[in-house]
C-alpha cells in the first residue's frame, strides 16, 4: 500500500503532480482534515475544487479524512479547543517568554487519522504501509523527524528527485493549476507575524475567530490559576500584538513559520 499524506499545499501538490505525470508510483492521497472550522478556507477551496478533480481526471484518489471519536462521531481541533473539560491546549500556544508549549495537533488529527485509515485498510507492522511525504530539498533538515506510526513506512520522494520548494512551484504551474495558498490551520501560533498581519487586514472574520479563541482558552486557564498564554511571540494578547494601525505599511516577517514551512504536512 501507497499513499501520499496530502496537506493541500504546495509540496504535496508537487506530488500530486508528480503521479498524475506517473513520475512516482503513488495513488491515494489522504487529506486529514482538521475541521471546516480549522482549516484555513483558501486550503479547503484548493483542495475540493482543485485538486480533487485534478486527481481524479488523471485518475488518482484524493480522499478527504477526519478524526472519529470511539462513538463514531467526528471531531474537530477547533471542538477540542473549546470542549470545557479541556485542561491540555494541542495547539503549539506560545508562552509568556515567546517560546512555544508542546502541541498535539498534528499527531492527533494528521497523523493518528491517516494511520487509523491505514490500518483499516490492511496496513500491518509486518506489511507497513509506505507513506509520501511532501518535504523538499530545501527543508531536508526536516526529513526523518516526523512521527511514524508502527505500520508506516515513511518516503520522501521530493528528496529522492531533488526538488526544492520552486520546483515544487515550477511543476505545479506547468500542470496548469493555480499554486496553492500555504496550508495551516488559520489560528496556527507557527504563523509568521507577517501573515497575522494579512489575516487582519484582508481576512478580519478569521482575525476575530482567532481572538475569541486566545480568550477562551486562557479564561479556562485563568479559572485553573494558570499563567496566561498566546497565538504570537510578543507575550501579549492577539489584538495587542497585532494592532490595526500601521497594517498597511507593515514589513514583511518570515517569523519561524514552522507549519508554513509543512510541519502539518502540506
Amino acid at each position: 500500500m501507497k499513499v501520499v499524506s496530502y496537506g493541500g499545499g504546495v509540496q504535496s501538490t508537487a506530488l500530486l503532480v508528480l503521479a498524475a505525470r506517473r513520475e512516482i508510483d503513488f495513488e491515494t492521497f489522504l487529506f486529514a482534515n482538521v475541521g471546516d472550522d480549522s482549516e484555513h478556507p483558501a486550503t479547503l477551496a484548493y483542495v475540493r475544487e482543485v485538486a480533487m478533480p485534478y486527481a481524479a481526471q488523471a485518475g488518482l484518489d484524493v480522499q478527504e479524512l477526519r478524526r472519529r471519536r470511539r462513538d463514531g462521531t467526528s471531531e474537530t481541533l477547533m471542538q477540542r479547543l473549546h470542549r470545557p473539560a479541556t485542561r491540555s491546549i494541542p495547539i503549539p500556544v506560545r508562552m509568556a517568554n515567546g517560546a512555544p508549549g508542546r502541541r498535539n495537533c498534528t499527531a492527533d488529527f494528521k497523523i493518528k487519522v491517516i494511520g487509523r485509515w491505514l490500518r483499516e485498510h490492511g496496513a500491518t507492522a509486518e506489511h507497513p504501509a509506505a507513506v509520501g511525504i511532501g518535504i523538499s530539498l530545501d527543508e531536508i533538515h526536516r526529513a526523518n523527524r516526523r512521527r511514524r506510526e508502527p505500520h508506516e513506512i515513511i518516503e520522501y520522494p521530493l528528496l529522492d528527485l531533488g526538488l526544492r520548494r520552486t520546483d515544487c512551484e515550477r511543476l505545479i504551474t506547468e500542470a496548469g493549476l493555480p499554486v496553492p495558498p500555504k496550508s495551516s490551520c488559520f489560528f496556527c501560533p507557527f504563523r509568521t507575524v507577517d501573515a497575522w498581519r494579512q489575516q487582519r487586514r484582508h481576512e478580519p472574520e478569521l482575525f476575530a475567530l482567532s481572538v475569541e479563541l486566545e480568550e477562551t482558552i486562557n479564561e479556562r486557564r485563568a479559572a485553573l490559576g494558570r499563567d496566561a498564554v498566546y497565538l504570537t511571540r510578543y507575550g501579549r494578547p492577539l489584538a495587542q500584538a497585532i494592532p490595526e494601525e500601521g497594517l498597511a505599511s507593515c514589513d514583511a516577517d518570515d517569523g519561524d513559520g514552522s507549519c508554513d514551512s509543512g510541519w502539518c504536512m502540506t
